[in-house]
């Protein structure tokens, strides 16, 4: 790290790099100032304190001046060794504040959805623990122990954790933790059963029935159905589809969860899309505003449809597990099903396969028969 005598010469001077970087002064040991990619320079003090590295947001050099940030530090520093609560900071630095920031900058880089589930979590498992917390003294201790209260709930906490580790990570680049600081790295998930299951041939014509029997006064709901289950696509690909994004056979979805793709379609699936009414640019429009359907609206329908076949464990997801599982059984390799389906990794495929298991043991029965001599 660069060490030179800090002046308010030297303090404007500083030019931003691509990643922040810090200048250490000279003359008061522990005192520096950060520069940030946006140009923004923060002052700081840094420490040893029984045994324990210190960091501390001191305030920002546009509104402090080098004089009033040297004294500051020297009274830090001094509160430090003392054992004393240091002075506060401003409220900027405060962990809710930081979230806010947090979440306005990546409105813009998560998916709609993605924003609200988010925020969610912000919300119930984030903020109830350490909103009034300074970002910079949160610690890996104290991550620990809020991820451990939340061992009931191991699906909130495993899903909150990347929520906490971004804010975290955004609050080093905004020069308020030092770097590679991030109390979220290297904390073990919990471990969950997979909630996966399997879809029996006899599954698909009990639904199939009961698709049938309310085709007629259901006809959208009914055929949003049959394309997840034809198809593999999740549910907001399906809902939010365009008629333009259905051409040439194939579905060219624009942002589907994993970036644009193609979804090639079979003869069933088309003949599903070809039947519906083009009302307007959504395949499945909304009754008020130029808007599709809500995933609500298909889950009070399913609701209905999974009761009446006896199928009360079978979720909408399932059906994309069903259509994983029935192009295995039908000799599809891994990477072609991670295409169906849209997967960047076959490690997420993978996991569709857990159906495979009963022709592993037909296999296995078979080839047992062979090298026995049955």
């Amino acid at each position: 790290m660069a060490r030179t005598t800090l002046t308010v010469a030297r303090v404007e001077g500083l030019k931003p790099r691509k990643t922040s970087f810090d200048i250490r002064d000279a003359k008061l040991r522990g005192f520096g100032v950060r520069v940030l990619p946006s140009g923004r320079k923060r002052f700081f003090v840094q420490c040893q304190h029984r045994g324990e590295r210190v960091w501390k947001m001191l305030g920002d050099a546009g509104t402090m001046s080098l004089d009033e940030a040297r004294a500051t530090a020297i009274e830090t520093l001094a509160a430090i060794r003392r054992g004393e609560e240091a002075p506060r900071r401003p409220d900027e630095t405060l962990f809710e504040a930081v979230a806010r920031i947090v979440f306005e900058r990546h409105a813009r880089l998560w998916k709609a959805g993605t924003f609200i589930v988010n925020r969610g979590y912000l919300r119930n498992q984030l903020l109830p623990h350490f909103a009034g917390r300074q970002v910079a003294e949160i610690d890996r201790q104290e991550v620990r122990h809020w991820f451990a209260s939340l061992r009931a709930t191991p699906v909130a906490a495993d899903r909150s954790m990347p929520v906490l580790s971004v804010i975290m990570r955004e609050a080093e680049v905004m020069g308020l933790r030092p770097e590679g600081s991030n109390p979220c790295r290297g904390i073990r998930r919990y471990c969950r059963k997979g909630r996966e299951r399997f879809v029996s041939d006899e599954d698909i014509r009990r639904l199939s029935a009961r698709l049938g029997a309310h085709e007629a006064r259901w006809p959208q709901q009914v055929a949003a159905i049959r394309l997840l289950l034809l198809t593999g696509c999740r549910k907001s690909e399906i809902l939010t589809l365009r008629w333009s994004d259905y051409r040439e056979g194939r579905l060219f979805l624009r942002d589907g969860k994993a970036g644009p793709r193609t979804v090639w379609l079979s003869r069933p699936a088309r003949t599903v899309l070809d039947a519906l009414a083009r009302k307007n640019r959504w395949v499945f429009p909304s009754m008020r505003g130029d808007r599709p359907r809500s995933v609500g609206w298909l889950f009070r329908f399913w609701n209905t449809v999974r009761a009446e076949a006896e199928l009360d464990d079978l979720r909408l997801h399932d059906l994309r597990h069903a259509h994983a599982s029935l192009a295995l059984r039908q000799g599809e390799t891994v990477l072609a099903i991670g295409r169906l389906l849209g997967h960047r990794r076959a490690e997420t495929t993978l996991k569709y396969t857990h159906a495979a298991d009963t022709m592993v043991k037909d296999a296995a029965e078979m080839i047992g028969g062979v090298l026995g001599g049955d």
